[in-house]
């Protein structure tokens, strides 16, 4: 990655933010642990470094380290927040708590000529949250920012290389924030902004024509957005020599599988193998209640499928699946063994007994470069826009054991949600909505008699690429409308609750 960034993560819930904003520049970056060894940064020969914001403070015992000898690889280094006293403490200067935290908005004074402020307006709004402070440096590192409680808002040393921000520019609240990474990027690093679209595209066919070669390759195909444009750009690159395979699991939305077999074959011509294992995914998943159980044996479960096709179709080599980057993100932990989120099924390689080799041409792409990839592929604008489903499908919307009667009545009120959202006009202004089953029940009164059924909750949000994501502030007229159907129409559902959490703190999905 001679011409990208390396971010080192020091555990900031923006970490996933500076990334997306370097790639929005046209520069590739990638996100790895601050433990990932000198040896590997200089194998992977970055172009820059970026050290991440994070929660601890560098004096505390356990506070994440990187040794000093970083330095000596002479590239070019930007510190944020945290990673600017982390920066400050290895170049030998002092760090100690602050006075007070500083924390949410303040007004930037640009106090010397800087390259990395250059034409950065003074007095602009920047997004602060430290608690610590920078109280000594050497001769050859220049104060060129400073804020009302912060007299080291920006401190860079030319001579080494070394560069630092106590605001975070990657948010929002940082209307300048993207100019100051840009002035990093290119002004500093001289970093060259080759990360397109139409290069992904081509240097991706090349390298899956020269790696297949002849053989075949099986598609995991789940009928969601990732999956689709990666099976439109299998068959750019290897034609009939992919294979695929679309598996219903019993745990789609309400007559998925029937329309998605359907839009493959007739609109956009793949010719999709539908394979029927629904029995099998709900009799594994009996009494299961366990969110990472239910993941893990839907993996296995996805398997047994995909080995059954197999049998038919003839041995096959290479299997590829839709993975994405924050698939990853979230799965591997970036921050140590402690920090892992979620595990996903299809992430962490295939079980060994597999002979397959697995390929996941879009696992460093985003949510919404996928989306652009898709119309680069035209795959039509309207499925483009199709809101994320979860690979273990409606298993991990149920709360508590999964049977075909709670799916029939999750399906029920999912179908009515969908339904009004795109009535009332409100599906493509919404990330993702979708409804969850709780494993309560409630009291009611339905027809002059006394009810005891369960509750759902409604979960809509806005986002840009699902690492962050708050919820939406939808229509009351709407959430009346819904519930009310819910209620009404959806035997065994006799309350409706609406989620305000945001992520962070919470994640999209309930489990």
């Amino acid at each position: 990655m001679k011409n990208g960034v390396l971010i080192l993560d020091f555990g900031s819930q923006y970490t996933q933010l500076i990334a997306r904003r370097v790639r929005e520049l046209h520069v590739y970056s990638e996100i790895v642990p601050f433990h990932i060894g000198i040896d590997e940064i200089s194998r992977r020969s970055p172009a820059a470094l970026i050290f991440s914001g994070g929660p601890a403070s560098v004096y505390a015992d356990k506070a994440p380290r990187i040794g000093k000898e970083i330095l000596d690889l002479q590239i070019p280094i930007l510190g944020i927040c945290y990673g600017l006293q982390l920066l400050a403490l290895i170049s030998g200067m002092k760090v100690q708590a602050a006075a007070e935290r500083e924390y949410g908005l303040a007004n930037l004074q640009v106090i010397q000529p800087s390259p990395l402020l250059k034409d950065f307006p003074d007095g602009c709004q920047v997004w602060m949250s430290h608690g610590d402070k920078i109280t000594d440096f050497p001769k050859d590192f220049q104060i060129t920012g400073r804020t009302a409680n912060s007299e080291i808002a920006v401190l860079e040393s030319v001579e080494r290389r070394i560069y630092g921000v106590q605001f975070h520019p990657e948010v929002v609240h940082t209307p300048y924030g993207k100019e100051l990474l840009a002035n990093f990027l290119f002004g500093i690093a001289r970093i060259t902004a080759d990360w397109s679209m139409e290069n992904f595209i081509q240097s991706t066919k090349r390298n899956l024509q020269s790696r297949i070669g002849s053989e075949k390759v099986m598609l995991g195909l789940s009928g969601g957005v990732d999956s689709t444009v990666l099976a439109l750009l299998l068959r750019e690159a290897i034609g009939e020599q992919s294979i695929p395979v679309l598996i219903d699991t019993g745990l789609l939305r309400k007559n998925e599988f029937r329309d998605l077999m359907e839009m493959f074959r007739t609109k956009l011509k793949l010719p999709v193998i539908g394979e029927d294992a629904g029995k099998l995914f709900l009799a594994s998943l009996r009494g299961v209640r366990s969110p990472e159980q239910k993941r893990k044996i839907i993996g296995h479960i996805f398997i047994e499928a995909f080995q059954e096709v197999e049998k038919r179709i003839g041995g096959v080599r290479f299997f590829a699946q839709g993975t994405l980057y924050p698939d990853v993100i979230e799965s591997v932990s970036v921050k140590g063994p402690s920090a892992t989120i979620k595990s996903h099924h299809n992430v962490g390689g295939l079980p060994k007994f597999l002979k397959w080799e697995l390929i996941e041409p879009l696992r460093e792409l985003f949510k919404d470069e996928v989306r652009e990839l898709g119309k680069q592929l035209r795959l039509d604008e309207g499925f483009l826009h199709r809101h994320p489903f979860p690979g273990p499908g409606l298993a991990v919307r149920i709360l508590g054991p999964v049977n075909a009667a709670r799916v029939r009545k999750l399906q029920e009120a999912d179908h009515i949600l969908i339904e009004e959202i795109r009535r009332f006009g409100l599906y493509d202004c919404i990330w993702q909505a979708f409804a969850v089953l709780l494993p309560v029940r409630s009291v009611g009164v339905m027809g002059d008699e006394r009810t005891y059924e369960n509750a759902v909750v409604l979960r809509l949000v806005e986002s840009h690429d699902g690492m962050t994501a708050d919820w939406f502030p939808a229509p009351v007229e709407f959430l009346k409308t819904v519930s009310s159907r819910i209620v009404n129409e959806v035997k065994g559902i006799n309350r409706v609750t609406y989620d305000l959490t945001s992520k962070p703190p919470g994640t999209i999905e309930w489990e």
